[in-house]
């Protein structure tokens, strides 16, 4: 029997990094930030208004997604603001809007080895 070619496995570091980044994204105000910040640049006062959360705790957020390379930071006078700076974000938010946007989301069926 002959094998399909298939596209090249990422190797570990690479593995390693991508999950990293993806702990980074699995919190629901850092997603809400990210879904934001695709539509537009916001201050962190701003994303933290939204976000229902105080400043300094929308900062960690935008630290913690800027450190991953996720987002970057312009200053204005004395306003920074955060923008997407990966440009896969939006392809990645979009799957997940597209698989959670139900008003009922249903958990993936687990599939057992």
């Amino acid at each position: 029997m002959r094998k399909t070619p298939r596209a090249k496995l990422l190797d570990l570091d690479a593995l390693a990094l991508a999950a990293e980044c993806l702990r980074t994204l699995a919190h629901p105000v850092r997603l809400r930030m990210v879904q934001m910040l695709l539509r537009g640049r916001y201050t962190v006062g701003e994303l933290a208004e939204a976000c229902g959360v105080a400043s300094h705790v929308a900062s960690e957020h935008l630290r913690l997604m800027q450190r991953c390379g996720l987002l970057g930071s312009e200053r204005h006078g004395r306003y920074i603001y955060y923008a997407v700076a990966d440009p896969h974000l939006g392809e990645l938010l979009r799957c997940m809007e597209a698989r959670f946007g139900g008003r009922n989301p249903q958990p993936t069926p687990r599939r057992t080895p």
